[in-house]
């Protein structure tokens, strides 16, 4: 049974934070909890200096990022073998099924704007616990 689209426009203000699978806390933001979306979510994501998550990837839905403020680091790969460093004003793109383990390796926190394509957002995250010793803490 499929959930109705919604017919009318909404309007959220950031407030309460939901807690990750992958060790972070989330802004709520659009989701099918929160507007009753049927294809995106999108959130509010700051970690603070030295925030790390684990190793994870999300089975069926594609990851944009745009990155507001701060600095951070992602691992990715099948054995989180590739490195990207990200700063404010890039866009990051994460295909599904990708590992990836990001980390705030600077001195001040890092905010970026999260939008998936699946409006359930944890549905699919799947924890890589196997990979974590492949990054330096």
């Amino acid at each position: 049974m499929s959930t109705p689209m919604p017919t009318t426009c909404q309007k959220l203000r950031l407030g309460e934070t939901y807690d990750g699978k992958q060790g972070f806390s989330y802004f709520q933001g659009i989701a099918r909890e929160t507007t009753g979306a049927q294809g995106i979510c999108m959130h509010l994501l700051r970690i603070p200096p030295g925030g790390r998550a684990k190793a994870h990837l999300h089975e069926s839905h594609e990851t944009a990022i745009y990155v507001l403020e701060g600095n951070a680091v992602m691992y990715w790969g099948e054995q989180l073998e590739h490195f990207m460093c990200t700063d404010p004003g890039d866009l990051v793109y994460i295909p599904a099924g990708v590992p990836h383990l990001p980390i705030n390796t600077g001195e001040v926190e890092a905010v970026a704007v999260i939008a998936r394509t699946d409006p359930h957002e944890q549905e699919s995250v799947r924890l890589l616990p196997e990979l974590e010793d492949l990054v330096p803490t």
